[in-house]
């Protein structure tokens, strides 16, 4: 198969066999869930072998704009990590009975297949067309469940909130065509002429934290966690919310660029990961927990773009998502199984499942930064490119890395706890059993998470110079990650639950207050103003419009209508007059004529004389 044959086939095959399933409806779903298996599957082995071959893949879109594809030494680590996450969510999720349908496997395909576009794009056009795919799938999924109105809201939220962000983009384009990026080339952005520059960064910026849900946008991954549980695997772990912190990586030249972008990205995500790190403490439910420390995880994302960590941060992306697609997918079948996703009806859970409990608890270690996991060996690469920047960033990234492991105990606590009858609020029928297919994909992503701290070694030649930490640096996360562990297991019962962290920073009622309310207002009041004043004025134009119809047809038809009748009198006069010369005989006409030449001939004499 030739190279651009084979990174086209990469994106269109989850593509293409998503369309399909998502239109056959229910025709597809007796055989959706062993179909889905095997399409995935088969994306893999694209992923691999696009991820050795490094293929690229180019064409003329519109006048003098490219559209280009390929994967390179950090696209590579994406493409197989996607396609790795959608095996495993899909395997899972075909344990649960009400998304073994082909709308559901459609639609996860088709995210997918949006998420592959996303990150081997080397144009702009290309980005915006696949980022538009996977903010509409990403709606269709959050609301898959249409009965449930939380859900569809939830949907509305995550969608208007990251549309909104994605305006961004548009301007990107914009701005880098106007300063001279004809081809809007990825990799050409940085040379962006004057101040477009300066709005190509911005554009970029706001879009990317949209997409990864970082602060001031962190509130719309509240409500997506009313979306199925393999979705908030998918979405949390390696794709729509990790696009955004790719984004970054992946333009991180730009960001430099720009002089105040890089820092200002840097901020913000050790800002998120410290505030969003503190809400998952506060949180009861141990799918909004896991959706707090999301944002706080992917803000050491961003901060590595920020601090022109690319490497970093792509393990530390690779890393997180094998870890939170295995802890989300826990959930979910604790969720079909006990019937609950809140942390004290979850008591006991990890005994009664063992393996379940035990590949759970491989991931909230992994995630608190318990050495030697993966996200205490990767976390620490993106500290030390931190620490090259700025003391404080790592001061502040250091303390986030307390927080994840405050939260990620807090969770393994409950589950481990003896259970007590009587707690916790049931939210569906439990089915009492895990189904026999979902285990070995939690296996493998348990291995995953654990294993992929040596990353930083392996990266060696694959990507940009991964940030080597001073020998203190390991040893001071790791000290910090036990002993906060070990506080954390003591105290879990007792940790403070504020209202402001509960309900994430209040940011989605400051947002209604400030943006929402005020423009539901003025809509309210423009509609008043069309209804009392825009209307009455044409209801008004309308009836006098009439009335003066209804005076002319009284006072001045009947004149009008007399005057055509005269004319028409006259014009009937006239013919009559002119009919009676024409008597059909030769002399009359003879006779005619001559009068006619003799009046002639005295109009010229009478003419001559003068």
């Amino acid at each position: 198969m030739p190279a651009s044959a084979l990174l086209c086939s990469l994106v269109a095959v989850p593509v293409g066999a998503g369309g399909i399933l998502a239109l056959a409806g229910r025709r597809a779903d007796r055989f959706a869930a062993p179909v889905s298996a095997l399409l995935a599957a088969a994306v893999l082995a694209l992923a691999i072998a696009a991820a050795v071959l490094r293929p690229t893949a180019d064409a003329p879109l519109f006048a003098g704009i490219r559209a280009g594809l390929a994967v390179d030494g950090l696209s590579a680590t994406m493409v197989v990590t996607v396609s790795g996450a959608l095996l495993a969510v899909l395997l899972v999720a075909a344990g649960e009975p009400g998304l073994r349908t082909g709308r559901f496997v459609g639609l996860m395909l088709l995210f997918a297949g949006a998420m592959l576009m996303t990150v081997t794009a080397t144009t702009l056009a290309v980005l915006l067309m696949a980022w538009e795919v996977m903010g509409a799938t990403s709606w269709a999924l959050i609301a898959y469940h249409r009965g449930d109105p939380a859900a569809v809201r939830a949907a509305h939220t995550a969608f208007l909130t990251t549309r909104t962000a994605d305006l961004g983009l548009y301007l990107a384009t914009g701005a880098a065509l106007a300063g001279g990026i004809g081809s809007l080339g990825l990799s050409a952005l940085p040379a962006t002429q004057g101040g477009w520059l300066h709005l190509v960064a911005a554009g970029v910026v706001v879009a990317a934290l949209g997409k990864s849900a970082q602060l001031p946008f962190s509130f719309w991954l509240s409500g997506a966690m009313r979306g199925p549980s393999p979705v908030s695997a998918l979405l949390h772990s390696a794709t729509m919310v990790a696009a955004g912190a790719y984004l970054l990586l992946r333009l991180a030249p730009l960001l430099e660029a720009s002089g105040w972008a890089a820092p200002a990205v840097a901020w913000t995500g050790v800002a998120t990961a410290v505030l969003l790190g503190l809400v998952a403490v506060a949180q009861s439910d141990l799918k909004q927990l896991l959706a707090a420390s999301t944002c706080a995880q992917i803000g050491y994302m961003v901060l590595a773009a920020g601090v022109g960590g690319t490497a970093a941060g792509t393990l530390q992306l690779v890393a997180h998502a094998a870890t939170k697609s295995l802890l989300f997918l826990v959930a979910g079948v604790w969720l079909v199984t006990l019937g609950t996703r809140r942390l004290d009806g979850l008591r006991g859970a990890a005994r009664r499942f063992r393996l379940v409990g035990l590949t759970f608890t491989v991931g909230a270690l992994t995630l608190a930064g318990i050495p030697p996991l993966s996200l205490w060996a990767t976390k620490d690469s993106v500290l030390a490119a931190a620490l090259e920047r700025s003391p404080a960033l790592y001061a502040a990234g250091l303390a986030a890395a307390v927080i994840a492991a405050c939260y990620s105990v807090k969770a393994l606590w409950y589950v481990w706890q003896p259970a007590v009858s009587g707690t916790g609020r049931i939210e569906r029928e439990p089915a009492n059993r895990v189904a026999a297919v979902v285990r070995p994909p939690l296996v493998v992503l348990a291995l995953l998470a654990a294993g992929l701290g040596l990353l930083p070694l392996l990266a060696t030649g694959v990507l940009a110079p991964v940030p080597a930490p001073a020998g203190w640096e390991p040893a001071v996360s790791a000290v910090l990650a036990l002993g906060a562990a070990a506080l954390t297991w003591g105290l879990a019962a007792r940790l403070p639950a504020p209202a402001l962290l509960h309900g994430w920073l209040g940011i989605e009622r400051a947002v209604h207050a400030v943006l929402v309310r005020p423009a539901l207002a003025l809509a309210s009041a423009l509609a008043r103003f069309d209804d009392r004043v825009l209307d009455r004025a044409v209801d008004g134009a309308g009836r006098a419009t009439l009335r003066a119809a209804r005076m002319l047809d009284r006072r001045a038809e009947h004149p009008l209508d007399s005057g055509v009748s005269a004319i028409a009198a006259a014009a009937r006069a006239l013919g009559r007059w002119a009919r009676r010369p024409q008597t059909g005989q030769l002399h009359q006409y003879y006779a005619q004529m001559a009068v006619g030449f003799a009046v002639l001939a005295a109009l010229a004499v009478v003419i001559t004389v003068r």
